[in-house]
């Protein structure tokens, strides 16, 4: 039976052992804004291939096809400005602004340096799509110097934007302008392209060319739509193909009445049929197949692209793999576009080996996808149903291979994924294989680490990895140290924080000690444990000899005393006195004289001086205290245990007196 490969395409195909070798011719043409319209095309066109659209896609700057994987891949230019921010969760990509327009047509009305355009639209945050690009030009309209200028930049940097409706709007602002020559250079690139003038084009124009008695030019106008360029463009005989095939199954009928179509194929057609039958894969394959083996077409690296785009699915992934591996064998490459759409369409369906294993592909090709796609595999990886180690070296062996190194930042993105699924714990997993992979963790990074997984929770995790840290040698150092004991206070386990504080002081000394002692101060208090914070303190001073904070002092005798410690509040001032800082008086007088007694008050006035009593000023500062909280047996309870000299001293007499005559209070004494 004739044609037996058309039963084979329904069977499924074992993935070959594909080589990752080869190389792509890539153009590089450079973009100069100062060209006019028809300058820029024609030089663009001189460089046209047997089929265009094998040079549209490699000329092309890569389309937005996914909005998590457009910033995927590194053209080359450093100019380039990828237009959609790249996200690693499920939020929607950025949407289009309707001012936006305004912004781009204000930009290339301001500036006509490609620098300074690039510069000022990365500022802008704009995202290029079709509508913009119609939006843009139909703004620029009356302005055809910019409308020219925003042409050549959209054909340079986002060609893929560009359709036959766009170049429509561009030969009309030419043509109406009076441009004749760019009009016809457009026109003919157009037609190279597949592009027929469009009716609204030709009535301007026609009447264009009559009011200005361009004759000459009106015939030809007219000579284009008497061949009936527009019905035999590619874009309608790719159609009039598809409707045939669309039409019944595939049989004799079928390739008979694609026969009698008798239509020239080219690579080009082969591409655009493919495209419009991307959602009739297998169909898409047997005119794919068909074209070439009934002799009426060799294809090329454009529609074997073109073809291993629709086949990129999940129910067409083998024989995906084997369209690759045949573009291979054949020494053709996959375009960049053909990339990024795939693996978007992967990542999407959540098909991540086989848009690792793409990647693998990709990264053996010569334009190879950038470092942020690396991020990206790792990332999804992580935050998959089921976390794959083997996938994630398998990223990290290909990324490695190919030149590159990890780095801090790569490694930051994907614990925050972890993070953001609740698998912190896996951190060492992750940590490991990129250290397999040549990975050096920055002291910074190792700190980072050591927080994150104390302030999640996991002790366990967290005493591996920095066991793991000393046993590979590494300077763990009191950075590390102080970003555990930080973490632990952060997840409330005051314990755990209190242990690590003490293996930081054995193994690293104590230069960083009064830190981690008002971390963990602090955190007590926070949790009303203000008495276990003063036992803690004095078991720093008395067992290593350390000298806590001034702060930290003053800031927890304010938490006994409101959590009525008083006694405990009143052994941190010997503390206080033995490192040579001030006694903190304020917060003592106004506990005693609110809720204290006098025999309270003789114990604080006792507990701030090593000689008799304090100064004068303090005494009265307390009485005075005692007399405004209208506490008055008590104040004179405290007088009659003072000693003799604060008993019979003026001050003391004078405002006793005034209490007890009724007078204005004294003014209060301050310490």
């Amino acid at each position: 039976m004739r044609h037996q490969w058309r039963f084979l395409l329904f069977r499924n195909y074992p993935r070959s052992s594909l080589q990752f070798t080869g190389s792509s011719y890539y153009f590089q043409v450079p973009f100069n804004p100062n060209l006019t319209l028809h300058e820029s095309l024609h030089t663009l066109s001189s460089l046209l291939p047997t089929s265009s659209h094998t040079f549209y896609s490699r000329f092309s700057r890569l389309p937005i096809c996914h909005s998590r994987l457009i910033n995927l891949i590194d053209p080359k230019n450093p100019n380039f400005r990828n237009p959609m921010i790249c996200s690693y969760s499920s939020e929607p990509a950025i949407e289009q602004k309707e001012s936006d327009f305004t912004v781009v047509s204000d930009i290339f009305y301001k500036f006509s340096d490609v620098n300074d355009i690039s510069k000022q639209l990365e500022l802008s945050g704009v995202v290029f799509t079709h509508e913009m690009v119609l939006k843009v030009l139909k703004n620029l309209e009356s302005s055809p110097d910019e409308a020219r200028r925003f042409f050549n930049w959209v054909l340079e940097k986002e060609s893929e934007r560009l359709s036959s409706k766009t170049y429509n709007l561009m030969l009309r602002i030419v043509g109406v302008h009076g441009l004749v020559q760019e009009f016809w250079g457009l026109v003919d690139v157009m037609k190279k392209k597949g592009y027929g003038v469009a009716s609204h084009v030709r009535n301007k124009m026609t009447e264009k060319f009559e009011k200005e008695g361009l004759e000459s030019d009106l015939e030809k106008l007219k000579g284009i739509f008497a061949t009936g360029s527009i019905d035999n463009s590619i874009e309608k005989v790719a159609s009039r193909i598809c409707k045939v095939v669309r039409s019944d199954i595939w049989g004799d009928d079928v390739e008979r009445q694609l026969r009698d179509l008798n239509v020239t194929f080219s690579n080009d057609l082969v591409k655009f049929v493919v495209d419009k039958l991307g959602d009739e894969p297998k169909k898409a394959l047997i005119f794919f197949r068909w074209a070439e083996e009934s002799g009426f077409v060799k294809h090329d690296e454009s529609s074997y692209n073109a073809m291993a785009s629709v086949l990129g699915r999940e129910d067409c992934i083998d024989r995906f793999w084997k369209i690759l591996d045949e573009m291979r064998s054949k020494g053709y490459e996959m375009e960049m576009e053909t990339c990024v759409k795939v693996l978007g369409r992967f990542s999407e369906r959540n098909m991540v080996k086989e848009a690792v294993d793409l990647y693998e592909f990709a990264m053996a090709c010569k334009n190879k996808p950038s470092v942020n796609c690396c991020t990206f595999f790792l990332r999804k990886i992580v935050v998959s149903k089921q976390l794959d180690m083997r996938l994630f070296s398998k990223v990290v062996r290909v990324f490695r291979e190919n030149g590159n190194v990890l780095t801090d930042a790569m490694l930051n993105s994907v614990l925050k994924a972890l993070i953001s699924v609740g698998r912190m714990g896996e951190c060492n997993k992750i940590l490991k294989a990129m250290e397999e992979g040549g990975f050096i963790a920055s002291s910074n990074m190792k700190s980072k680490i050591a927080f994150r997984l104390s302030s999640a929770g996991k002790k366990d995790e967290a005493n591996e990895f920095m066991d793991h840290m000393e046993a590979s040698g590494s300077d763990v150092g009191d950075k590390m140290w102080v970003s555990l004991i930080k973490g632990h206070c952060v997840a409330g386990d005051l314990d755990k924080a209190a242990d690590c504080f003490q293996k930081m002081v054995e193994k690293e000394g104590t230069s960083h000690a009064g830190f981690a002692i008002d971390l963990l101060v602090n955190t007590y208090c926070s949790k009303n444990r203000a008495i276990d914070a003063c036992k803690f303190v004095h078991n720093c001073v008395c067992e290593y000899d350390l000298k806590p904070w001034h702060t930290t002092y003053k800031e927890l005798i304010k938490n006994l005393l409101v959590q009525r410690g008083f006694k405990d509040a009143l052994s941190l001032l010997c503390l206080m006195k033995d490192h040579g800082f001030p006694p903190f008086v304020d917060p003592f007088i106004k506990y005693v004289s609110k809720s204290g007694t006098s025999d309270d008050a003789i114990a604080f006035l006792k507990g701030m001086t090593s000689k008799r009593f304090p100064s004068m000023s303090v005494v009265l500062c307390l009485f005075e205290a005692f007399f405004q909280a209208r506490r008055h047996s008590e104040a004179q309870d405290l007088l009659s245990k003072c000693p003799r000299y604060i008993r019979n001293h003026a001050d003391v007499l004078n405002l006793l007196y005034s209490k007890k005559s009724g007078g204005d209070s004294a003014p209060a004494v301050t310490a």
